[in-house]
């Protein structure tokens, strides 16, 4: 069997984009998650002595920086022994259990080791690990590169702010537009729509078998497990705890985490194939490496393939977070296992989002504007100021402004700013309207 490296994978995640996304398996490799697993054991079980429960009164604090270091330091080493005690247990959260009862004997914690998730179910510890590497990976990794992206349309939004660009609306030349703002507008969307996901809940649940602490309960009555609870999931892992839940997680907040990347991904589409198409218009340029290859069979062209990657990848990463936000919120009265292999691909769409992201800044940044192209294109249709004309006109109380420069031009092949002067001269209107229309141009009819 052929060992794995980006040449043998199966999924070009692993293989030829790695350099992008390898980032990401410290959050949702096999590896990390059970490190993950380990962490909210180990912080349970720490939590647990600091109530106290009775027979944990006597474990000595000064040993709880050594349970972390199990975690902080967690080794490829660690997960494989792990591993290999699943192929007996045949279940991974238990596997994680025995591991630690292990250390624990080590640590010579022998008489308290059964209180390594005591009273928990696995979704306890899933549905609070992988939270929590979602909540890291979207904090270190994911917000950054957005905030990157953004970063870069500013930039070009200020360098591009006086630019006159002819617009087009329905695919056909507009009212006259400024090429920064058009950038700015994509700016404004993504920082509004990364407001709205940093505004969703990592949640999480914890409440024993059926979420309702039953077996923490039974054995100690006179404890608030529920304030522990939710003091454990939302201080000591900075979550917030779904209550009252089933078995699992609702995952409610989740979809909206999902759906909310889902828009800032549709957002980013509309942004790619907008430069696509004004590459295609001869708008922007694009730098060129040495040694690049545009095209295997046209040696003069440079193609667009940073947006149409871009592009690509958001469509995949989209269509999976579209699977996720509709399928996580709804499991078999108090629990199914369908929602367990689904979370196990969280890292897929992130990854794929991370390639297109990557691929976005890349695109961007090889941009050079073709100032004339976009001059070229304003002269050659100077029909576009028919608005303005009207307008003035409307202000001036002229008789049927719009219809006279409808007639004007619909019936004119070519509308030519000789042929806008010459219509200006046939209007009954004073000089000093005459000129202000004359100074009108699709250069500078461009708004505020």
């Amino acid at each position: 069997m052929n060992s794995l490296t980006k040449l043998t994978a199966i999924s070009p995640i692993d293989g030829r984009y790695r350099n992008t996304t390898e980032k990401l398996a410290d959050y949702f490799s096999e590896s990390a998650l059970i490190n993950y697993r380990v962490l909210v054991e180990i912080e349970y079980f720490i939590a647990l002595c600091e109530l106290p429960l009775p027979q944990l009164k006597t474990v000595d604090h000064s040993v709880f920086s050594a349970l972390r270091n199990i975690y902080e330091n967690f080794t490829e080493e660690d997960a494989q022994q792990i591993k290999d005690i699943e192929k007996t247990t045949n279940h991974d959260v238990k596997a994680v259990e025995y591991f630690l009862k292990e250390k624990f004997d080590a640590l010579e914690l022998n008489e308290q080791k059964e209180f390594i998730h005591f009273g928990l179910t696995s979704q306890d510890i899933n549905n609070t690990a992988i939270p929590l590497s979602i909540m890291n990976a979207t904090k270190e990794s994911i917000l950054p590169e957005l905030q990157e992206i953004v970063k870069i349309l500013i930039t070009l939004g200020e360098d591009w702010k006086s630019i006159p660009m002819l617009a087009r609306t329905h695919g056909q030349p507009a009212s006259p537009t400024r090429l920064g703002k058009e950038i700015e507008v994509f700016a404004a969307r993504l920082e509004s729509q990364i407001k709205q996901l940093k505004a969703v809940p990592f949640s999480a649940k914890f409440g024993g078998a059926t979420g309702n602490m039953n077996a923490h309960h039974v054995a100690y009555p006179e404890i608030d497990w529920l304030a522990f609870a939710t003091n454990f999931v939302n201080v000591t892992l900075d979550l917030h705890r779904s209550y009252p839940t089933t078995q699992i997680e609702h995952y409610d907040n989740f979809a909206a985490y999902c759906d909310a990347l889902k828009r800032i991904n549709t957002i980013l589409i509309d942004l790619n194939r907008d430069v696509w198409q004004y590459i295609s218009m001869d708008y922007f340029k694009q730098k060129i490496k040495e040694g690049e290859i545009g095209s295997s069979a046209m040696p003069h062209k440079v193609n667009p393939i940073d947006f149409e990657n871009s592009e690509g990848n958001l469509g995949i990463a989209n269509a999976l977070f579209e699977h996720f936000s509709a399928k996580l919120p709804i499991s078999r009265l108090q629990r199914d296992l369908t929602d367990s292999t689904v979370l196990r691909n969280v890292g897929v769409p992130l990854a794929h989002s991370l390639i297109a992201y990557s691929s976005l800044k890349k695109g961007l940044n090889k941009l050079i504007l073709n100032e004339e192209a976009l001059k070229k294109d304003l002269d050659n249709n100077w029909a576009v100021v028919a608005e303005a004309i009207q307008t003035v006109l409307r202000r001036e109380g002229y008789s049927k402004p719009y219809e006279a420069l409808k007639e004007l031009t619909r019936t004119n092949a070519h509308i030519t700013k000789e042929s806008i002067a010459a219509f200006i001269d046939t209007l009954k209107v004073n000089d000093a309207i005459k000129t202000e229309l004359k100074m009108i141009s699709p250069g500078n009819y461009t708004g505020i």
